[in-house]
């Protein structure tokens, strides 16, 4: 077992090599199954084991009829395991997922500078149209998940750290996803949450870096005091 560990791992990083030594770029096709096996010179079922284990971490994309090609280096292998671990603290004290949820707010925080510098003196009405989109639906007792997505997706777009702004939209996938798995109750203050987005725009159109820093602070405490109510519980 151990000898066959080892050599699905070398076959793993030769592969890794030859799309780095190729400059292969995400959607690239890769050299057919025989041309890897000669090249790599590593077996078939080694091959294929390799890229089993590639597939999953979304390095490469197996299209059945079509052949392999570099995978998009999503950060979804990372959403799917900590979704899992926040699903095993189920029933305890959900740490995983209010760990979860402190990064989300660290990451807001983080980037209140660079925004505000950004935004001030702007106007920005799709993100007044989004806020009131959440407004519409709170008041209706509708969820609102696609149009939360898009306004935090839309707000940290001039984010000029491009993982930033990728961890931030994992960590919310990972909450949002998290939170009625768990069987948590919605927030009853809900609507709270939707002004505080409203007071993110403002203050970041104003140039108020500390103002949105309160306003994300708002954002969150309708969820904080759920995920403490019922790991309390």
């Amino acid at each position: 077992m151990a000898r066959s560990s080892t050599t699905e791992g070398t076959a793993v990083r030769r592969i890794q090599d030859l799309i780095l030594e190729e400059g292969l770029r995400p959607g690239d096709p890769m050299p057919t199954e025989n041309a890897l096996c000669e090249r790599l010179e590593i077996s078939r079922s080694s091959l294929r084991e390799a890229m089993r284990t590639l597939a999953s971490l979304d390095i490469v994309e197996v299209r059945h009829g079509h052949g392999t090609f570099v995978g998009g280096l999503s950060l979804a292998p990372l959403v799917d395991g900590l979704l899992f671990r926040a699903q095993l603290d189920d029933g305890s004290d959900l740490r995983s997922l209010r760990e979860v949820v402190e990064l989300r707010i660290a990451l807001d925080l983080a980037v209140a500078s660079e925004l505000a510098d950004h935004y001030r003196g702007s106007t920005n009405p799709e993100l007044e149209e989004l806020v009131g989109e959440m407004r519409r639906l709170a008041d209706a007792g509708e969820p609102f998940p696609e149009a939360d997505a898009a306004f935090h997706a839309a707000l940290l777009a001039p984010v000029s750290n491009h993982l930033l702004a990728q961890l931030a939209q994992a960590f919310w996938e990972i909450h949002t996803s998290a939170v009625p798995l768990l069987g948590l109750p919605p927030a009853t203050d809900i609507l709270d949450t939707v002004e505080a987005h409203r007071a993110m725009v403002t203050a970041l159109e104003a140039g108020d870096a500390e103002a949105y820093r309160a306003a994300v602070h708002a954002h969150y405490a309708p969820l904080s005091r759920v995920l403490a109510a019922a790991g309390g519980a």
